[in-house]
């Protein structure tokens, strides 16, 4: 039903823009109470100066779309701030806590001109480990053990890591690889130790997303018409991905899913939702996905969009055991 998260309590991490936006705005949707949390202005890449929303544009409009949007200014890089955090959300709502949903990450524009530039990871500075991981990947450690003691106590919760393909296989840099499969080893852990409490614990891989920062790149002609700048224009839009996360929350069966990665196209197909602009995006296990990707357009034409390569042969196939 609509209002179908109407007294849930959620936390977006990083939610000013991207992702993380689009995930706050379904959840508001669906009803729900959602902190969005991000830096403060000046030092958030999401300000008045480069036309990117801001945290407290994204709290209304959830609030505008039915639920209740709280804007928390937080530092993911300081990990005192993200436990006054928590300690804010267990005083505000007696010890409840639904929903958390790590996205916030520091390192977008890092890993953009690091990948266009094909800046290998030995001429970066070592310090690009930090820039890409510590929000990105320790911080969502440190979420997670705090928002854990409170789902815990109340016996139910679902907790989202927000990862990609990149953890799978090699992707845009070193860094960035090693935090996405780390993150789909820390959900699936996690939901070990977690399931007898009666959480749930997911990574979530969207595919290609038009973020506001890659509709921004995708105007420069020669980005556009690359076969990376491609993939991102047929992609999805920031909310298909909080579609997905609204599915996991109102599935009574969701446990069963826990300790796994999904991909926000297979709980499309899974759960029936498309975009919101009415689009099925591509699914990166559809066999005629890789024809295009690969250059068979006419061969793809012949391959129904639903036949898949099932997970096991891509995990063996990336396997270097």
């Amino acid at each position: 039903s609509p209002m179908a998260l109407r007294g849930q309590i959620a936390i977006v991490t990083g939610a000013s823009r991207g992702i993380g936006q689009g995930i706050a705005l379904q959840l508001g949707e669906a009803g729900a109470t959602v902190y969005v949390t991000g830096r403060k202005p000046g030092q958030s890449d999401g300000n008045e100066k480069n036309g990117l929303p801001s945290l407290e544009q994204t709290a209304k409009e959830i609030t505008d779309r039915g639920g209740k949007g709280i804007a928390a200014y937080v530092d993911h890089g300081d990990m005192e701030q993200v436990k006054s955090f928590f300690a804010r959300i267990d005083e505000e709502n007696k010890g409840q806590l639904d929903i958390l949903v790590n996205n916030a990450y520091a390192a977008v524009n890092a890993i953009f001109d690091s990948s266009s530039k094909r800046t290998k990871f030995y001429e970066s500075e070592p310090e690009m480990w930090d820039l890409v991981n510590n929000v990105g990947l320790r911080n969502h450690y440190f979420c997670s053990v705090y928002a854990s003691r409170l789902m815990v106590k109340n016996g139910k919760g679902l907790i989202v890591n927000i990862s990609s393909i990149g953890g799978l296989t090699y992707l845009f840099n070193v860094a960035y690889g090693i935090g996405k499969q780390a993150l789909d080893r820390m959900a699936a852990d996690m939901a070990v130790e977690l399931k007898s409490g009666g959480v749930t614990s997911v990574s979530l891989w969207p595919g290609a997303v038009r973020t506001q920062i890659v509709q921004g790149a995708l105007k420069d002609e020669g980005y556009a018409k690359s076969q990376i700048g491609q993939m991102f224009a047929d992609g999805e839009t920031i909310e298909y991905a909080g579609k997905a996360v609204v599915a996991l929350a109102t599935d009574r069966r969701v446990i069963e899913k826990t300790g796994r990665i999904l991909s926000t196209a297979d709980m499309g197909d899974e759960y029936g939702f498309v975009d919101i602009d009415g689009r099925r995006p591509p699914n990166f296990r559809s066999i005629s996905f890789a024809l295009r990707r690969a250059g068979w357009l006419r061969t793809s034409d012949f391959v129904p969009s639903w036949i898949k390569c099932p997970g096991w042969i891509i995990t063996a196939f990336c396997s270097k055991l």
